[in-house]
């Protein structure tokens, strides 16, 4: 009789999350991903232990609390580190259970203001590493041991991973479990929370549409017009037409709504549509530049150092080196 033989179970992972008081719940979205992709591969692979250093209830910034375990010697695969809605005193208690995690487990993690924690351990130092945006050059400034790279989603430098705030925890959620079990359980579990698969760690935390919030429908329509039509040469004239007003208002009425002149905004546009390409796909340059409506990759080369202070080669590297998570 053939004997039987038994599944071949996926490894485990065991994850502790740090909490402290006043921690912000959004934090929580990066343990939701792991649980959808228990889910997605029907079995338990990823086993997620709340943790602080006093143990017991631990209150949250929305003022309602939740159970964790005591700081111990338990060994993790991955120790991710909460963040707050601002910086919060770090006891050395929760310093020291940061530098033995860096030494006993694969990876540490820190979204957000998470990073303040990593920083003040010193396992940033030499490091590169990204917080949310608000807290960028504070970051930097307290720390200058840490190359802070401010614009980016999130960062991989060795066994230490940071991330931007808020939502972009799933993306470094989602980066791990695409380590862990491969590209198509990351996009299950994307699917699962209804999100994009899951952004670059290279690509921009800000967007070009939320410095553009006009008032009017009008405003509204010739930015519409803009943006489905960059590879035109998008004079004021036609941006007025589609506004339905004559150039001289449209020019005054778009300054007034969104701080920016028509000209200054269909650049902030196209630069945003070509990072875009260059973080999604593996067009040339040349392409890039004529599908953008900068027509050559010198002129799209002067907008993006303009406009972000990067030559468009430094996003399609950053791009290229998130997409290959170590």
């Amino acid at each position: 009789m053939r004997r039987r033989i038994p599944a071949r179970k996926s490894p485990m992972h065991r994850i502790g999350f740090v909490v402290f008081p006043r921690f912000q719940l959004m934090g929580f979205a990066a343990v939701t991903a792991f649980e959808m992709a228990n889910l997605a591969l029907g079995e338990t692979v990823y086993e997620i232990e709340l943790l602080s250093e006093a143990g017991g209830e631990v209150k949250s910034s929305a003022g309602f609390g939740v159970l964790t375990k005591t700081f111990d010697h338990t060994a993790y695969d991955t120790v991710m580190f909460g963040a707050g809605v601002q910086i919060e005193p770090m006891t050395p208690g929760l310093v020291e259970f940061a530098r033995r995690s860096f030494e006993t487990a694969r990876r540490v993690a820190a979204p957000c203001t998470g990073a303040f924690v990593l920083a003040e351990s010193g396992l940033l130092d030499g490091r590169r590493a990204t917080t949310h945006w608000a807290f960028a050059r504070q970051l930097q400034d307290r720390f200058p041991a840490v190359k802070v790279e401010e614009d980016r989603i999130f960062i991989v430098d060795g066994s230490v991973w940071t991330s931007a705030g808020m939502t972009a925890s799933i993306d470094l959620a989602l980066a791990m479990v695409e380590k862990d079990y491969g590209q198509g359980v990351a996009r299950s579990v994307a699917r699962k929370l209804v999100v994009y698969h899951r952004r670059a760690g290279g690509q921009s935390q800000f967007s070009a549409l939320l410095e553009l919030e006009p008032k009017s429908d009008r405003i509204q329509r010739s930015i519409d017009y803009a943006k489905a039509n960059l590879r035109r040469g998008l004079s004021v004239e036609e941006l007025a037409d589609a506004a339905g007003l004559s150039a001289r208002q449209f020019s005054r009425a778009f300054r007034a709504e969104t701080g920016q002149s028509p000209a200054k905004a269909v650049e902030t546009l196209r630069v945003e549509a070509a990072r875009l390409m260059m973080e999604q796909g593996r067009h040339s340059m040349d392409v890039i530049a004529e599908e953008t409506g900068f027509a050559i990759a010198d002129r799209m080369r002067r907008a993006f150092l303009r406009t972000l202070g990067q030559p468009p080669q430094t996003i399609r590297r950053n791009a290229r080196e998130s997409a290959s998570v170590p």
